[in-house]
């Protein structure tokens, strides 16, 4: 401003001395010394720590924090980096201005922490300087991993957790569920039972969260006892073995259910014959005819326990002939269903006979004529069922439908890979069961996990799926696929993300 009206200023020059033991110009300080000479006489790092030795446990990955607490870091992490510094003494003699890492070897079992300090040395002046910090790491297995590699069977806690049904889809579900949200990972070994799984925990602790997961999950019931392992009279200290003996609820998802009488009042004359539509930490109960619901928690069903009277494994394919709307689009529990009177056939009995059905179902927003439907056949089943019996005048519908059937078009892709996948837990098989499962049953009831997954949105919300490298797209095989089969959008798909010590070498000699 003072140039554009024309005004002299007069520029400031900066004044300059000589240091005093070298003679260059500088700028003047409280040493009247260059920094070059001020670090000969001064070294403001002197009686700090250069080398520190660290206990790092090669199983589990975490360094001792003294007395007796492990961390977990990463290599180069925020965390890590914490770690070195605070293992540092006299420290506090300093001001610590910054810390970052210098690369090394992951092999070589060296970590080097570069710090840049500052301090107030002669007539007041801050020097600052930048030294290296070198750690070396040594191996020392922490005492959980201790007990582990002496005995792994040497378990503290341990929760058997099982499902009185004739198939496995619960747990197919539950072990996703499990790698979704990490609960496991304190397990140190899980056996696959002939119904159910077995978790094996170093510390009762961890058995306790990872029961709180399981009934976040799954309506369960739980019992747990103990067992006197040792005993030290001196020190007055027990050792105790725990196991925690938990039970999934016999209710899954498309199982059909006659309430029994008590639990119908109490639900305000629901049903009696009612569908298990959703299955969590609460159980979705759901009316065909009328669409009514109900949600019944896990201390509501344990207090008046019921079984279903058909379970999913006894589903019938039907044709739908016609179809005509009765209501609008209801939503229950994050479902869409729409009453619907509608005119079905058997399949098996096509070229047989001509039994035609006329029923009201839950399905008529899905419903076309010509459609597939999956359903339970009243009409020709035999039940025994002690529920049922006392409801007298009752009369059964000859079918209730339970989902729309893609199976004719799931046959053309029988045996083409997906592009997508699933993780699975490292689990060990029974030796006393190994004879008793059925491998091929398994994989088929797996295979209807699959199915289950690409045909409702639902189920894939809480899991994780994951792109299949294998997986080649064909476009002729796409079209020959048909249309309107239910498949997994690539949007869903995570990235599996896998780092071995190959790839890891190859990178660094490109580097």
């Amino acid at each position: 401003m003072e140039e554009e009206a024309g005004m002299f200023r007069v520029h400031q020059t900066i004044g300059s001395v000589l240091c005093c033991k070298c003679g260059i110009p500088m700028a003047p300080n409280a040493a009247n010394m260059c920094v070059k000479c001020l670090r000969s006489e001064v070294d403001i790092t002197e009686g700090l720590q250069k080398h520190v030795i660290i206990l790092h446990c090669p199983e589990c990955d975490t360094y001792l924090q003294p007395p007796r607490t492990w961390i977990k870091a990463q290599l180069e992490s925020k965390e890590l980096l914490t770690f070195c510094v605070k293992r540092l003494k006299n420290l506090s003699k300093v001001k610590l201005v910054h810390a970052e890492f210098v690369w090394t070897e992951p092999h070589s079992k060296r970590i080097k922490v570069k710090l840049r300090v500052q301090k107030e040395v002669l007539n007041g002046a801050i020097l600052e300087q930048t030294y290296i910090v070198e750690y070396v790491q040594q191996d020392h297995m922490c005492d959980s991993c201790t007990r582990v590699q002496a005995n792994p069977d040497q378990w503290v806690a341990a929760i058997q957790l099982r499902q009185h049904v004739s198939h496995r889809r619960t747990f197919f579900y539950l072990e996703q569920l499990i790698l979704r949200h990490d609960a496991a990972a304190r397990a140190i070994k899980i056996k696959q039972m002939d119904q159910g799984i077995d978790f094996f925990f170093a510390n009762r602790s961890h058995a306790v969260k990872f029961l709180e997961f399981l009934g976040k999950v799954a309506p369960i019931k739980s019992r747990h006892d103990k067992q006197l392992v040792s005993h030290d009279p001196k020190s007055n200290n027990y050792n105790y073995k725990y196991t925690f003996s938990v039970e999934i609820c016999p209710i899954c998802r498309e199982d059909l259910i006659c309430l029994p009488p008590k639990v119908v009042v109490s639900l305000g004359n629901l049903g009696p014959l009612v569908l298990c539509t959703k299955v969590s930490n609460n159980i979705i109960l759901l009316d065909p005819s009328t669409l009514r619901h109900c949600f019944m928690d896990a201390d509501q069903y344990w207090r008046v326990s019921f079984k279903s009277l058909l379970s999913s494994r006894q589903l019938v394919e039907y044709i739908i002939l016609d179809v005509e709307a009765l209501s609008s689009e209801v939503n229950v529990g994050g479902s869409k269903y729409a009453l619907a009177d509608a005119q079905v056939a058997r399949v098996s009995d096509f070229g047989k006979n001509d039994k035609i059905f006329t029923i009201k179902t839950h399905l008529g927003h899905l419903l076309n004529p010509g459609d597939y439907a999956l359903g339970y056949d009243l009409y020709g089943a035999n039940s025994n069922d002690i529920e049922l019996d006392k409801y007298k005048g009752f009369s059964l519908p000859d079918v209730i439908l339970i989902r729309k059937s893609y199976e004719e078009k799931h046959q053309r892709k029988r045996g083409k890979p997906r592009h997508w996948k699933l993780k699975s837990l490292n689990m060990e098989v029974d030796s006393s069961t190994r004879g008793r499962i059925d491998e091929e049953k398994m994989y088929s009831e797996y295979e209807e996990f699959l199915k289950d997954l690409e045909e409702n949105p639902e189920m894939r919300f809480n899991i994780s799926l994951y792109r299949n490298k294998e997986y080649q797209h064909s476009e002729v095989a796409s079209m020959t696929d048909g249309e309107d089969v239910p498949s997994v959008p690539l949007e869903e798909l995570l990235a599996d993300l896998e780092l071995n010590d190959e790839d890891n070498d190859d990178e660094s000699m490109k580097g």
